[in-house]
This record gives C-alpha cells, sequence and structure tokens, in this order.
C-alpha cells in the first residue's frame, strides 16, 4: 500500500509530500519545492529510502529544491509535464524574485504525459495532465490508497491561481472536472497548499466549481 507524509516547506509552506511502498520502503519525494535538510530528515526518520523526485509543476515553491536534491541524492527527476519547461528554465529568476535561496537548474529526467504511470516500490501513481495553473501541470493518483496529490490544481475550498503566465480559469476548471472528479468522491486529495480535503466534498461544497 502506498503510504505518504506530508512537510510544509519554503516561506510559502508548500506541501511537499514523501510517498512510499509499504512493503519495500521505496518512496520518493513530491514537490520539494526548499528546506533540503528537514526533507532528507523525514526520510530518515520514517526509514524511506528515496528513489526519485516527482513534481507536479515548476513553480518555485514546488520545485526551487529540485536539482540540488538529485544532485546531492543522485535522483532521476520525474515529471512534469513538458509544458512546463519555460517555468523550469525560469528558476533562478523566480527565485530572485520571490526572495527564494537560488535554485539549481535541472532537465527532468523524464516527461509526463495523460495516462502515465509511475511506480513507487511496488505502488503504481497515473499521471493526469491538468493544466490551467500552469501548461505542464499534472496530478500523481494512487487508486490503492484512494490518495491524489493534486499540487495548485485544487485547494480546500479554492482553487489554483491562474493570473501567472500559461495559466488560464477555464483550462483549469476543466482539468478539475474532467481528469478529477472521474476519481471518485472518496478520494482524499492532498493540496499545494493547506489541507487535505475530498474531491466529493470539494464537487459538492467549493464556490468556484461546486455543482460542477
Amino acid at each position: 500500500m502506498l503510504c505518504h507524509h506530508t512537510i510544509p516547506v519554503t516561506p510559502f509552506q508548500q506541501n511537499c509530500s514523501i510517498v512510499w511502498c509499504d512493503q519495500t520502503m521505496q518512496g520518493a519525494v513530491i514537490d520539494p519545492g526548499g528546506d533540503l535538510p528537514r526533507i532528507e530528515a523525514a526520510a530518515r526518520e520514517l526509514g524511506v529510502t528515496l528513489t526519485q523526485i516527482l513534481l507536479t509543476h515548476a513553480h518555485i515553491d514546488h520545485a526551487g529544491g529540485t536539482g540540488a536534491l538529485a544532485r546531492a541524492l543522485g535522483l532521476p527527476i520525474v515529471g512534469p509535464h513538458e509544458g512546463d519547461r519555460f517555468w523550469i528554465e525560469g528558476l533562478a529568476e523566480q527565485a530572485r524574485m520571490f526572495g527564494f535561496a537560488p535554485a539549481e537548474p535541472f532537465t527532468p529526467t523524464r516527461w509526463l504525459h495523460e495516462g502515465d504511470t509511475v511506480q513507487v516500490g511496488h505502488s503504481t501513481l497515473t499521471v493526469h495532465h491538468c493544466p490551467g495553473h500552469t501548461p505542464g501541470h499534472v496530478v500523481f493518483h494512487s487508486a490503492e490508497a484512494r490518495r491524489a496529490f493534486v499540487g495548485d490544481v485544487l485547494f480546500a475550498g479554492s482553487i489554483g491561481r491562474t493570473d501567472l503566465p500559461g495559466g488560464d480559469a477555464d483550462t483549469l476548471v476543466d482539468s478539475i472536472t474532467a481528469r478529477l472528479w472521474p476519481l471518485g468522491d472518496d478520494t482524499v486529495f492532498i493540496p499545494g497548499h493547506g489541507p487535505e480535503s475530498t474531491f466529493g466534498r470539494e464537487r459538492r461544497h467549493n464556490p468556484f466549481v461546486g455543482g460542477t
């Protein structure tokens, strides 16, 4: 079974998640935006061997620590979709703009697309391309654990911002309704910021996409 542990990192309190297979204790870190010593310490305390980095998208608070962590631990970088290439290329500028520590450049080992799968030990994550917040945003879904790691697509009571380059509100709403709602009302999602919720709760009550 896939397990997860969430660590808020960076001044933006971004929800970095460590996910792992409870049979092999092999794991991945999703969106290591910064505070790498805390992430590495958490993995050690959990007894998880990190084997890869997974990225939902390439905004600085989600991807800022990726290059340094990949270099330090020799990890492949999986994701996001290639639509976020320009955000990766601009990480140094993003870091300066938002007052983050300098971000190391990197090239993903593997770009992701709709319907791809990622293996974490014996657990499988299905990839859903969900543009709107950024063009290359992806979501990782575990059918066995009924969990989804949605980055900044959807929040408890809100949705991702669409006023940054490459954002589009109509596209974001379509991603949520076409890609996320079919995953099931009982699916718990871990957003990029703030508390967890379920797709059912947001489908019913979220003021931005409720009733869709």
